[in-house]
């Protein structure tokens, strides 16, 4: 895979479209699951102490109201990223596409909150002002710092270990397992999509017509609601005859270690910081 989810070449038919489309978010999450295995310095973390963090960062870069410490904590998420072994090149379409998302929301503040005038449009006359530009680079800053951070949380971690975590905030234990099981469920779900178009493709010679491309994709969702059920129905049984009785038991539990407690000054510096020179009025 080399570090990266391998985009195959798609081509026009749709039955192979489909299986290039499942296969490219089966190795997403296996690609995932990968770099939450190997050595980065956020993987080593407890879980507990990374979302909390997360959540920190997250708020202060929120209510910072410096352009300077917005900055400071993009560039904080960006190190973070690299010292998670968290390439450029996984990094850049999300930070591609939040830019294009938030740019968009953020374009009508530049000729609608008023301020000093920086510059005008030719021909349509419009003013760009001082401060809706930086209106508008606080809110684009502010969601690519949220995006990086959630994405390093949710790559470093194992999908669930962060369920898990949530129970440092009161989350019932059984809502955290139906959740998990939820995650497994859909992957199931798609390895046996996956499964049956490629049976499919392999009994069809030559493109499907239009109408049987969608008959095809109905009947697929049809027979994959079926196997969900039954497979719920086979999980459920599996649990019962081996004690399940409506109580949940977690067999890891997360614990501590040097370099949780190391961790946990160095945010609190970073937050604390980011809202005395962000937030608090000098």
């Amino acid at each position: 895979m080399g570090g990266e989810a391998h985009h195959g070449k798609k081509r026009g038919n749709f039955v192979q479209r489909t299986i290039d489309s499942l296969a490219e978010a089966m190795e997403r999450s296996l690609y995932a699951e990968q770099l939450a295995s190997s050595r980065g310095i956020l993987q080593n973390l407890d879980p507990r102490i990374k979302l909390i963090g997360t959540l920190l960062l997250i708020t202060t870069a929120a209510s910072a109201h410096t352009i300077t410490v917005v900055i400071a904590l993009a560039v904080v998420a960006f190190g973070l990223a690299l010292l998670s072994r968290i390439s450029l090149r996984t990094l850049s379409p999300i930070w591609i596409g939040m830019f294009v998302f938030s740019g968009m929301i953020g374009l009508p503040a530049l000729f609608l909150v008023p301020g000093p005038i920086l510059a005008t449009i030719p021909w349509l006359g419009w003013q760009i002002s001082a401060t809706g530009l930086r209106s508008a680079a606080f809110l684009i800053l502010r969601s690519e710092i949220s995006i990086t951070l959630s994405f390093i949380l949710i790559t470093t971690t194992q999908w669930t270990h962060v369920l898990k975590s949530l129970r440092i905030f009161g989350i019932p234990t059984l809502i955290v397992v139906i959740l998990s099981m939820t995650y497994r469920y859909i992957f199931l779900m798609l390895q046996s999509a996956s499964d049956m178009f490629e049976a499919r493709q392999s009994r069809v010679i030559g493109k499907l017509p239009d109408h049987e491309a969608r008959r095809l994709a109905a009947a697929t969702v049809g027979v994959l609601l079926s196997k969900s059920f039954q497979l719920s129905n086979d999980v459920f049984m599996a649990m019962q005859s081996r004690g399940f009785r409506g109580e949940v038991y977690i067999l890891d539990e997360f614990s501590l270690h040097t370099r949780d407690y190391l961790a946990m000054p160095v945010i609190a510096v970073i937050c604390g910081l980011g809202i005395w020179f962000g937030i608090i009025p000098a």
